[in-house]
């Protein structure tokens, strides 16, 4: 039986790899459209990417070749044992292209009456309930902006070039008060979906 339950989950990964590699070969395939007023430069693997919001560099792995052609790069590999390499170089200089143009962009929701947050140069003033107020520091280079929706919640809008930059500046000021899950009180992404549990008082 425990040899049986083995080579089924043997199969099934064995199937799930050959469908990401499918997958990550059919993005590498795609080559990446240089926006307007974006300028590449390839240096061997060594990648540069300037446009109106900022510069970008990254070394692009040994397995894969980059090739500027026109208004595009192609991207190819010397192997198929590289094929998630080419999906995600792909991947990675398609968001540097797209960033470099237009910045990346993450909204944050403060949901509570009491809970709030302001912008005061380059940090971030939260109140969450706590009995002194969290400041944040803003990144360098960082915009942020706070407004209010109809329902007087917070919005935090995180701006930059750099989605991966982006990315992770929003998920530390989530960390600060994380969603509740009785009345989803907190720092939440502006398109997630909170589960709420029922309270005690509706169990009984």
């Amino acid at each position: 039986m425990l040899k049986s339950t083995n080579l089924r989950l043997v199969e099934y990964l064995s199937i799930l790899f050959i469908d990401l590699d499918k997958r990550m070969s059919k993005i590498g395939k795609k080559p990446v459209v240089i926006p307007a007023g974006v300028e590449v430069q390839l240096n061997g693997n060594h990648i540069q990417v300037k446009g109106p919001k900022g510069t970008l560099e990254w070394d692009i792995p040994a397995a894969v070749t980059a090739k500027i052609e026109w208004t595009e790069i192609q991207f190819t590999i010397d192997s198929d044992e590289h094929k998630n390499l080419w999906g995600l170089s792909r991947t990675i200089v398609n968001n540097m292209c797209v960033g470099v143009s237009t910045w990346y962009e993450k909204r944050l929701l403060i949901i509570w009456v009491w809970y709030g947050a302001q912008v005061q140069g380059q940090k971030v003033i939260f109140s969450l309930g706590y009995a002194h107020k969290v400041e944040f520091p803003i990144p360098q280079g960082i915009e942020v902006k706070a407004e209010q929706d109809p329902k007087w919640n917070t919005i935090l809008i995180i701006t930059w070039y750099d989605k991966e930059v982006v990315g992770e500046v929003a998920a530390k000021m989530r960390q600060l008060k994380k969603p509740e899950p009785y009345k989803g009180k907190g720092i939440r992404y502006i398109d997630e979906v909170v589960k709420l549990k029922a309270g005690k008082s509706a169990k009984k």
